[in-house]
């Protein structure tokens, strides 16, 4: 493992955060996407840069962040060592793709989705590397058709890995996004890897090219079929209420959020992934029979979407 195999793992993630940014532009129609390169430039531990690219206020999306980022440290953050406690002091370089997309209609989902690759080194000692990522589904208003196409474009992203990796990573990603502290999913699911080093780096590879390619036809649909749902101030409020777990999930949990946090990563770009607006409640509770209730009782709890569907 050397910088023959960092090279490009690079240049696919910057490529792929330019598609994604022009096809969310295109889009939304209003706004594009801003430009902010940056680079570490104290005498910290952490060392590198990134891209990170925000769309806001536009016509279909209120906030959007892609966000890329290279980096090298003297040692892994407790974040990263969590589930690998014998990779504790090594020294690292990370690099990835991470977006958070919040839109406007209440009817349009948050969606999510990462992909990063880690190499961890130290003196006399062969190189760890492991590939993460994967992407998941956070809507307001619940539809069928979005879950099953959310999901079936998931399971063809997992070709890569065979039939047997589909599964895996869907329960993966709902024991990873839920909220305990609530009882909550975070959402109506995807997928979600990590510390995949099997069978080889090339094929390792092609499954995180895979899971980066297959966002935009599992989320742009979505968006297009709800965008122009009219709604009104309940609709809005019940959005606002929910994107509160989302702000909870990523402040508490998401493992990604911490590694930047403790490794002392770029907060602006870190946080960009919080929504723009955001309400909480004390003890609020759904109406019985409504479609905020429907959200609780049938979309974010685990289910097999796919049902009988052949693989």
């Amino acid at each position: 493992m050397n910088e023959t195999h960092v090279a490009p793992v690079r240049a696919y993630l910057l490529d792929i955060q330019d598609r994604i940014c022009e096809a969310l532009g295109e889009l939304d129609g209003r706004k594009t996407f801003a430009t902010d390169d940056w680079e570490r430039q104290d005498t910290g531990a952490l060392h590198g840069g990134g891209r990170t690219r925000v769309l806001e206020d536009g016509r279909v999306f209120e906030q959007a962040g892609v966000n890329f980022s290279h980096v090298r440290g003297e040692t892994l953050p407790a974040a990263a060592t969590a589930q690998r406690p014998e990779l504790a002091g090594r020294a690292f370089e990370a690099l990835g793709v991470s977006l958070v997309i919040h839109p406007e209609n209440p009817y349009c989902p948050t969606s999510h989705t990462n992909i990063r690759f880690f190499i961890a080194s130290k003196p006399a000692a062969d190189p760890v590397w492991w590939f993460g990522g994967g992407f998941d589904l956070t809507p307001y208003y619940g539809f069928d058709e979005d879950a099953i196409h959310w999901h079936r474009t998931a399971r063809e992203a997992c070709a890569p890995l065979g039939p047997e990796a589909h599964p895996r990573f869907k329960q993966w990603c709902d024991d990873y996004f839920k909220l305990p502290h609530r009882g909550e999913q975070r959402g109506v699911g995807g997928i979600f890897y990590d510390d995949l080093n099997e069978p080889d780096f090339e094929t390792c590879f092609e499954f995180m090219r895979s899971v980066g390619d297959h966002y935009l036809p599992a989320y742009l649909p979505i968006v297009e079929r709800r965008l122009d749902t009219p709604y009104g101030d309940r609709e809005r409020d019940f959005q606002l209420y929910r994107r509160g777990r989302y702000v909870e999930f990523n402040l508490v949990y998401d493992r990604g959020t911490l590694f930047g946090l403790q490794s002392g990563g770029r907060t602006e770009s870190i946080l960009m992934s919080l929504p723009p607006l955001v309400k909480w409640r004390y003890n609020w509770q759904p109406e019985p029979g409504s479609p905020e209730e429907q959200l609780y009782t049938r979309f974010i709890r685990p289910r097999d979407w796919l049902g009988a569907e052949p693989g």
